[in-house]
């Protein structure tokens, strides 16, 4: 029979692996920007480059990338650490006249692969790091409209697969992925990014960004 102590010690011990466990485990991370002041940024994003900051647009808050000056910009957020995962957001931004925004999302910080979308190429490509390695038509972009980006980092056996899709603000998502890349390496640990390249002078603004750990 254990004696109090005995068991006290148990109970102790399987606490502190669990805890162990959770630590290791990146956390979901999801931001609608409601609770944020306007004019700041959340203090957990890690801003790369760029005028970011929270604006109210019809009612709702979200995250604004200003339209100048013309460069390309980027942040970081949801937990350190992460090597697989899903990151997804919604994006707006307009053309002017003949100049198209460009803008994505990406995870595994800087260098890690990123999802972009090219409205005036009327294409979406994934790359790593700055590199593409695909890339396929998307002619669904709308000046001013939002569309759904998600980006899918995961382990297939000793391998690793990049996977991402694209769809309209108001379509149902794809079931299948549009564009994806395997990877025999193990990408380095980091956080989710956005990124944006304001080339028509007009703002790009994103929202509900969600980082969700896979099992």
């Amino acid at each position: 029979m254990k004696t109090a102590s005995a068991t006290v010690r148990t109970l102790a011990v399987a606490g502190l692996c669990l805890a162990c466990l959770c630590a290791d485990t990146p956390a979901e991370y999801i931001n609608d920007f409601e609770k944020t002041p306007l004019g700041k940024v959340p203090d957990e994003i890690m801003v790369l480059s760029g005028p970011f900051s929270v604006a109210r647009i019809e009612n709702n808050n979200l995250l604004e990338l200003a339209g100048e000056p013309i460069d390309s910009y980027a942040l970081l957020f949801g937990p350190a650490g992460a090597v697989g995962g899903e990151v997804s957001a919604r994006i707006s931004s307009a053309s002017s006249g003949r100049r198209f925004p460009e803008f994505g999302i990406g995870c595994n910080d800087a260098g890690g692969y990123k999802l972009w979308v090219l409205p005036g190429q009327a294409r979406i490509e994934l790359r790593k790091g700055d590199t593409p390695k695909t890339s396929v038509p998307f002619r669904d972009w709308k000046s001013g409209a939002w569309i759904h980006l998600k980006l899918r980092v995961s382990q297939e056996g000793a391998a690793w697969k990049a996977q991402a899709k694209v769809w309209a603000n108001g379509a149902a998502e794809p079931a299948q992925w549009t564009l994806a890349a395997d990877d025999p390496q193990a990408p380095a640990p980091g956080r989710a990014s956005l990124w944006g390249t304001p080339y028509s002078g007009q703002p790009i603004r994103y929202d509900d960004l969600r980082f969700t750990p896979l099992p």
